[in-house]
């Protein structure tokens, strides 16, 4: 049977990412890489305090759990093989296809292409624009790595761990806390911040092996309102302690505030969902459908007007500027889904996506529930 809440976590998770993304390239707390703030105070870069502690780390709990779901119908070589083509492929080849145009007004934006035009060989300077567009394809190349690691566990573990976590209760997944906030100071790359192997290899292993039960999910269910109230109040816990400081490094990253919010945030979220988002109508299964699409490519949307309008200089005022961008962000992400995904070869590429025509619309459905 469909977890249809999850789909609904999903869809809703990533269009909680283009929001962040649009706030994000304006934003003055963290300033390389974005164009910068409109002024010295912004009351908009809240969000980010709000949403960053948790939001990939639920995707990657979630993935967990659906790599389980995938498991009980593929085989270990389709699953990898599934896995390769869907985020290997993307998050490397793709790179070289499409995605060194994101690289080209990345490095625009974060004043790297003119340092490096004409300094090195043409095909180095390619590479580098291929590399600089990876954004967010590292959630992939993250989910890559933990698919391959995941079939070595289940060889040796063979279902006991699993088997012996059925009955995980609140106490249970509330004990789990000190093990997302040790996660998150282990096996982080230094200089890029996003690929905290850690924390996030905790939350898709937790995924698998705990959230993964139906009954575990129906325990939880049954604590959204406490799990929600709490997740509100560790929130205001967390935003208390760390406002004004970079809410994307480790100073924020590393502390017990901000990893119990998170920890409180995702098991809210998931009692929640579980209890009142197990539902489904036209525009819920819609979004599912393009969420993927939605994911990838919502970050070109938004830095294409963002860096043509900081360099015209047109004194248009910032809440146009941040329409502007959401909506290219939004409506370009699924006018590039939906072009992408119907040209040969090139969905394979960019996409990851097999099949002909009439598969569409069922792969892109499908994309993020493996």
């Amino acid at each position: 049977m469909r977890k249809t809440y999850l789909d609904n976590i999903r869809w809703i998770t990533v269009f909680i990412v283009f929001v962040f993304h649009v706030i994000y390239m304006f934003n003055g707390i963290v300033t390389s890489g974005v164009l910068g703030p409109f002024s010295e105070v912004q009351y908009q870069d809240i969000f980010q305090y709000i949403v960053y502690p948790w939001f990939m780390l639920l995707l990657f709990v979630v993935s967990g759990m659906s790599a389980r779901y995938s498991l009980e119908k593929r085989t270990a070589k389709e699953f990898i093989a599934m896995a390769t083509r869907k985020y290997l492929v993307p998050a490397t080849l793709g790179t070289l296809v499409f995605w060194w145009i994101l690289g080209y007004y990345n490095m625009q934006i974060a004043g790297g292409y003119e340092q490096t035009i004409g300094k090195v060989p043409g095909v180095v300077f390619f590479l580098i624009m291929a590399v600089s567009g990876t954004g967010v394809l590292w959630y992939i190349q993250m989910l890559w790595v933990y698919s391959l690691l995941l079939i070595v566990v289940r060889k040796v573990e063979k279902d006991k761990l699993y088997n012996l976590t059925v009955k995980a209760g609140l106490p249970l997944l509330l004990a789990l806390m000190p093990v997302i906030w040790g996660a998150a100071q282990i096996l982080n790359t230094p200089m890029i911040v996003v690929y905290r192997f850690g924390i996030y290899g905790a939350g898709y292993f937790i995924g698998y092996f705990v959230f993964s039960h139906d009954q575990v999910m129906e325990r939880l269910e049954k604590f959204w309102l406490p799990l929600t109230i709490a997740t509100i109040v560790c929130c205001f816990i967390n935003l208390f302690s760390n406002y004004g400081k970079v809410f994307a490094d480790h100073e924020v990253l590393d502390t017990f505030s901000c990893n119990l919010y998170a920890w409180i945030a995702v098991l809210g979220i998931l009692s929640f969902m579980k209890k009142w988002g197990d539902f489904s109508n036209s525009f819920s299964s819609w979004m599912s459908s393009k969420s993927w699409g939605l994911y990838l490519f919502h970050y070109l949307g938004i830095a294409v007007p963002a860096y043509y309008i900081r360099r015209a200089g047109l004194g248009i005022p910032p809440v146009f500027v941040y329409l502007i961008c959401a909506f290219s962000g939004f409506f370009g992400a699924i006018l590039l889904y939906e072009i992408i995904s119907r040209i040969p070869i090139l969905r394979w590429f960019v996409l990851g996506m097999k099949g002909e025509k009439k598969d569409v619309r069922r792969e892109s459905y499908r994309a993020t529930k493996a």
